[in-house]
């Protein structure tokens, strides 16, 4: 009995978290734009023109960016001298951890999530939100799919609201909802004191189910009907937010994200082409995730050096 006493706990626990995540990501969001003139939408995706009951929601890595955005933000900040080469080093030993067993330990990843946090302790934000302005500016520009660009400007000539969804933090998802002219953006939150990172996060990473209570937690603040919103995602982990909502939409799926789409009925757009690109640092995103790029820079600073 105590046994099961003590796995209710941690099973609320987490579920806990996983609820405050949620909440604080959507109270961390802020609409950055009106919403845009109600025009006819063009093609098979076809949002309803004014319906303000509506939005539409999109994950961010391998879906509208090619790539993952801590990994552009990783090596921003490591040749920025934001963390030390030792830091980058430890971290890189923990990414090939995970790469080589091909699977997110949840021990693993609260190792990766105390690494990095530790690091941003004491750091200021808005040296940060300035370094991700720098490193940004270039991503946006070459990364962007133009496939799911045009599917954000779709449903904003609907007039409908659009929101960037993501485990990066906060400060990088509002930058890149921004700068795509989305309404705004939920990312993971880290606690901050006197303008400072304390090294912890309110709740817990914005992932998986964390994603599926953030949608719902802005869902009832805008008063939206979720049955009448789109999601729009590539990885199986979004399966929770997808479910919510009466139009899911599959974009550069994963193996395990196609074969549920498949099974669902669900829309499937690919707008890669040759090789599938890999999913570089996506157990990293554990924490603020600062560290996943970073992590394979080190390993490329490794080879050079051996060259």
């Amino acid at each position: 009995m105590a046994a099961l006493r003590r796995l209710t706990r941690a099973r609320r626990s987490t579920a806990d978290l996983t609820a405050l995540a949620g909440e604080a990501a959507a109270d961390a969001a802020e609409a950055q734009l009106p919403a845009a003139d109600a025009r006819s939408p063009e093609g098979d995706h076809t949002p309803v023109p004014g319906d303000v009951r509506a939005a539409a929601f999109f994950d961010c890595d391998n879906t509208i960016l090619r790539g993952a955005a801590i990994f552009y933000l990783g090596v921003g900040l490591y040749r920025r001298r934001f963390f030390s080469r030792r830091d980058l080093l430890r971290f890189a030993w923990q990414q090939a951890a995970f790469r080589l067993h091909g699977a997110e330990n949840p021990d693993h990843i609260a190792d990766a999530r105390d690494s990095a946090l530790g690091l941003v302790a004491g750091k200021r934000t808005a040296d940060l939100e300035q370094i991700c302005e720098e490193i940004f500016e270039p991503v946006l520009a070459e990364k962007v799919w133009p496939g799911t660009r045009a599917l954000v400007q779709m449903h904003l000539d609907a007039g409908q609201r659009v929101w960037l969804v993501t485990a990066a933090p906060q400060e990088v998802a509002r930058l890149i909802a921004r700068r795509l002219g989305m309404t705004g953006a939920l990312g993971t939150v880290a606690e901050t004191r006197d303008g400072e990172y304390t090294g912890r996060l309110v709740g817990g990473m914005l992932h998986g189910q964390a994603k599926a209570a953030a949608v719902q937690a802005l869902a009832r603040r805008e008063q939206l009907d979720l049955a009448r919103c789109a999601a729009f995602s590539d990885s199986a982990n979004d399966i929770p937010m997808l479910s919510l909502v009466g139009h899911p939409y599959v974009i550069n799926p994963d193996g395990a994200l196609r074969r549920h789409a498949r099974a669902m009925g669900w829309r499937v757009r690919d707008f890669r082409t040759g090789r599938k690109a890999a999913r570089i640092g996506v157990p990293a995103a554990a924490g603020l995730g600062v560290l996943a790029g970073a992590a394979a820079a080190a390993v490329a600073v490794h080879r050079r050096q051996r060259a």
